[in-house]
């Protein structure tokens, strides 16, 4: 250790630093100066928790509390600073902190404030309190112990019980750590029998309902069977249909879309026939018009015919008076003559006068006349023949529209009747697309999304699958039924969250049937562990106790000059009465638990004594004694540093010159800082520092010389 410095720490108002750079260092003082609490700053910066072994109840009653003249502080800090170029604090075995800490010193530094919040830091670096024990423990150190030995604890050693010795003796073998380890593995152990009880008993308590699962699984995996092989089936089944689908879909738009193009076509040359003439009255009135002027020709002929007749009837009755015609118009005319005449005889001669004229004359103007009508007749009937003849050739028109009608119209009834054919075929289609559809949902109701593989599998050729006859895939179709139907009867209701259910519950007894395996292997590597740190902490304490007699002895007989000290091992029967033998109160109850304990005896011979026990012993012995042993354990496991408060206070001057030999046989392992009034111990010392309280209730450092330091220590 090279120096401690204290800010705030108890009587330590102020920043005071202690060098240590002599194997020896003395604190003096007065009682009441406060030099012992260098001994507590020592505990509080390595760490110690007890605030009690730091005489306070509190961590706020470490902090300097004020003086009249000077404020209380807010903080208490401690700061230590070890050499490291020796590398006291490597690693061994790996740590949390870190390797090796590769610096020339090692700076430890604890602060607590007034609210009980402390801080620790290493090199300046903000650490956990683990940190700094770890740390510490590399290099034997701990916050309180063999290393830091108050004057009470001196006394400690002899007058504890023998099991505690032991205890003493174990921590400062550092034998503790095993011990710990033993516990810690026995504990762990424990907790492991526990918990391979607990994992026993949840293994037996989802057997039964896992046995239920598996033979539910059983009955899905035949069922899962069955739906891949419908799953075989249907894929066949569905690419066929498709296939089939495609195709026939494709022709018949292929089919359907000349007889689209030939139907518009025929509309269209409908319409346009259509606008020649408006069929249905168009042609009636035509032919009408054509019957009317045939008539009328017929009349005009007939009245030709007669008029000709007639002419030619009067030429050849001009030939003959027998036969001789009158025309009526004449005869009205004679007769009109006639009519105003009174004489008969007058009317005679008019008479005799009209049929003399008429003899032998033929009647030109009458034929004159009649000409004039058939030429009238014949002009009229020119005319007529023209109209007829256009009235012809418009029926003639009338009639081709007529046929071009029917004729589109028979071509679009046939039209119609192919797609009408064609229709029904598309509907037939259209119903065996929906068929497939709805089985195609049916099926992956079944099989899931797989069902939709069909799309990807290669059946072959596909103008074999075209021309197949149909009744092979009607045949597959109802071997597909037949296979929903097996699922439908098989299928078990909450399909997935029984097959979820059984592998939760087959993983989580897996899992548990692991962690049984690994528990139990586990507590056999802890049997194992535990039988290893027994052995070796049999074969350590043997070996430490060996070599701590040896030194005992030794020391022992270099301060009384002689005699006899060793520690012995013994056993202790301890009796205990059991909780229900207290609870009844029968003293005659057998319930008495005997445990065997292991202790440390003290046995000494002093020389030229009949001393045969240590309550035999004087007080300086007593203390001789217990120093004798005490860096006799030290000296088994030397620390770093040992601290020695006020421990040679009960010493006469003789035996204050044998501890101050011990003192430098010790110093040869272990930096010693000694607390002291002791004379003969302050001059072992190469360093002597002094303590002193002000007035004010400040402790105050004084680097002194010897004679100083006699002086300042009364």
């Amino acid at each position: 250790m090279k120096s401690i410095e204290l800010s705030g720490f108890k009587s330590f108002a102020k920043k005071n630093s202690f060098e240590f750079d002599a194997p020896i260092s003395a604190i003096v003082g007065p009682n009441g100066s406060g030099k012992s609490n260098v001994a507590e700053a020592f505990r509080f910066v390595l760490g110690e928790q007890s605030i009690k072994s730091m005489r306070g109840k509190r961590g706020e009653d470490l902090i300097w509390n004020g003086s009249a003249d000077s404020p209380r502080a807010g903080r208490a800090t401690v700061k230590v600073t070890f050499d490291n170029t020796h590398r006291i604090f490597s690693a061994r075995g790996g740590s949390a902190f870190g390797g090796d800490i590769d610096f020339p010193e090692v700076i430890i530094e604890r602060t607590v404030y007034r609210d009980g919040l402390n801080e620790y830091l290493i090199n300046g670096s903000q650490v956990r309190l683990k940190d700094v024990i770890e740390l510490l423990a590399r290099a034997h150190i701990g916050a309180s112990g063999h290393h830091i030995i108050s004057q009470g604890e001196a006394d400690k050693i002899l007058s504890s019980s023998p099991k505690d010795r032991k205890s003493m003796v174990e921590d400062a073998l550092g034998l503790k750590l095993y011990q710990y380890k033993r516990l810690e593995s026995e504990r762990k152990l424990k907790k492991t029998f526990e918990n391979i009880a607990q994992v026993e008993a949840l293994r037996k308590e989802i057997a039964p309902h896992l046995k239920f699962l598996g033979k539910q699984v059983e009955k899905l995996e035949k069922t899962e069977s069955m739906r891949a092989e419908l799953s075989v089936l249907a894929t066949e089944y569905f690419k066929r249909e498709d296939i089939y689908i495609a195709f026939y879909r494709s022709a018949l738009l292929s089919e359907r879309k000349p007889l689209n193009e030939a139907l518009e076509k025929l509309s269209k040359e409908s319409k346009n026939v259509r606008r020649v003439i408006e069929f249905e009255s168009g042609l009636s009135v035509a032919r009408k018009h054509k019957d009317d002027l045939t008539r009328e020709l017929g009349k005009l002929e007939g009245l030709i015919m007669a008029e000709t007749k007639m002419i030619e009837n009067e030429k050849r009755l001009s030939a003959s008076d027998e036969h001789k015609t009158v025309r009526l118009k004449e005869v009205e005319s004679l007769y009109q003559e006639v009519s105003i005449l009174s004489d008969i005889i007058e009317i005679i001669g008019k008479i005799g006068d009209f049929i003399k004229d008429r003899k032998h004359n033929t009647d030109s103007k009458l034929i004159v006349e009649v000409q004039g009508r058939i030429d009238e007749f014949k002009k009229r009937q020119l005319e007529l023949e023209k109209s007829l003849e256009i009235a012809k050739e418009k029926e003639q028109e009338i009639s081709d529209a007529e046929k071009a009608v029917f004729r589109i119209m028979s071509e679009e009834n046939e039209l119609v009747s192919k797609l009408n054919l064609l229709k029904a075929r598309e509907e037939r289609l259209e119903s065996e697309e929906a068929e497939f559809k709805r089985e195609f949902k049916e099926v992956e109701h079944f099989i899931g999304a797989g069902a939709s593989n069909f799309k990807n599998i290669n059946i072959g050729d596909e103008k074999s699958v075209i021309e197949e006859d149909r009744v092979k895939q009607e045949e597959r179709k109802r071997v597909i039924e037949k296979s929903k139907i097996r699922l439908e009867d098989s299928s078990i209701s909450g399909m997935e969250e029984v097959q979820k259910e059984y592998k939760d519950t087959s993983e989580r007894d897996a899992f548990l049937a692991r962690e049984l395996s690994d528990l139990e292997k586990s507590a056999e590597t802890l049997t194992e562990l535990i039988k290893d740190l027994e052995t070796r902490l049999a074969v350590e304490f043997t070996s430490g106790l060996d070599s701590i007699n040896k030194e005992f002895e030794k020391l022992f007989i270099a301060m009384f000059g002689g005699g006899e000290a060793r520690l012995v091992l013994i056993k202790e029967s301890t009796a205990k009465k059991s909780d229900l033998e207290d609870l009844i109160g029968d003293e005659d109850f057998e319930g008495v638990e005997e445990k065997v304990e292991e202790g440390l005896d003290i046995k000494i011979n002093l020389p030229k004594k009949k001393i045969r026990g240590l309550m035999m012993l004087s007080g300086g012995e007593r203390a001789l004694t217990s120093i004798a042993l005490i860096f006799a354990i030290s000296q088994v496991n030397p620390p770093p540093f040992i601290i020695l408060d006020e421990t040679d206070a009960a010493l006469d001057e003789s035996n204050s010159k044998k501890y101050g030999d011990l003192v430098k046989i010790l110093s040869k392992h272990s930096q010693l800082i000694l607390i002291t009034h002791n004379r003969e111990t302050m001059g072992r010392a190469g360093t002597i520092y002094g303590v002193t309280m002000t007035s004010n209730g400040i402790s105050k450092l004084l680097s002194i010389s010897f004679d100083e330091a006699v002086e300042v220590a009364k």
